[in-house]
C-alpha cells in the first residue's frame, strides 16, 4: 500500500489516469478542477494559507542603444585619408616593400594621424597614474572607464597593476558639413590632366 508521501506506480497511476478521465466526462465540477489546478482526482483543501513570495528583485532594465551616426565615423576617416593617406597605406600590399620603406611610409602616415587628432580632438589620459603604477579600484569604479584584465575573481576593491592609462576624448571639433555632402566619398578619385 502506497503511503502519502510515496510516488504511485504504473499501474496506480493507470488506473487513476482513467478514473479522472471517466469522473471528468461524468462530473463538470470535478473536470474543471482538472483543468484549473492541474490536480488529479483528490483535492485537498489548504489547512493554512501559504506565506506570500518575497518579491522578485527587479530585472536590470536593458542598456539603451544608440544608433551610431555613420557620417562623423565617415567624415573622421576621410581626415585621416588627407592628412595622412591612412586608406592608402592599410590598402596597400606591403609584402613587395622592405622593412626602412615601410617604417618611412608609417612616419608620414603617424605624423598626419597625430596632426588629425591635435587639430580636432582634445584627447586626454582616463588615469593620471604611471603605467605599472599599483592601484586600488574601489567598490563602484567606473567599469565603462576602467577594464579588468587577468585573473579578475571576486568582488571590488580590486588591487592591480596599471597597464594602460586609457584615452578620453574631452573635446570634438568635426569641420561642418555641406547639406549635400556625400560623407561615403572618403576621398575623391584623382585624375591628372
Amino acid at each position: 500500500m502506497n503511503t502519502p508521501n510515496q510516488l504511485p506506480g504504473f499501474f496506480s497511476r493507470l488506473s487513476i489516469a482513467f478514473g479522472a478521465f471517466f469522473k471528468s466526462l461524468g462530473d463538470a465540477e470535478f473536470a474543471a478542477r482538472v483543468r484549473d489546478d492541474g490536480v488529479g482526482p483528490v483535492v485537498a483543501p489548504p489547512s493554512a494559507p501559504a506565506p506570500a513570495p518575497a518579491p522578485a528583485p527587479a530585472p536590470a532594465p536593458a542598456p539603451v542603444l544608440r544608433a551610431p551616426t555613420a557620417e562623423s565615423a565617415l567624415q573622421l576617416l576621410s581626415l585621416f585619408q588627407r592628412e595622412a593617406r591612412l586608406i592608402d597605406f592599410t590598402q596597400e600590399n606591403l609584402a613587395a616593400y622592405s622593412d626602412a620603406d615601410i617604417g618611412a611610409a608609417a612616419r608620414v602616415v603617424h605624423e598626419g594621424c597625430a596632426r588629425v587628432l591635435r587639430e580636432h580632438f582634445i584627447i586626454e589620459p582616463v588615469r593620471s597614474e604611471a603605467e605599472g603604477s599599483r592601484l586600488t579600484l574601489e567598490e563602484g569604479f567606473d567599469a565603462a572607464s576602467v577594464r579588468l584584465t587577468g585573473n579578475v575573481v571576486g568582488q571590488a576593491p580590486f588591487k592591480g597593476t596599471l597597464s594602460h592609462r586609457g584615452w578620453r576624448a574631452t573635446k570634438v571639433e568635426l569641420p561642418q558639413l555641406a547639406e549635400k555632402h556625400d560623407a561615403r566619398v572618403l576621398a575623391p578619385a584623382e585624375v591628372e590632366l
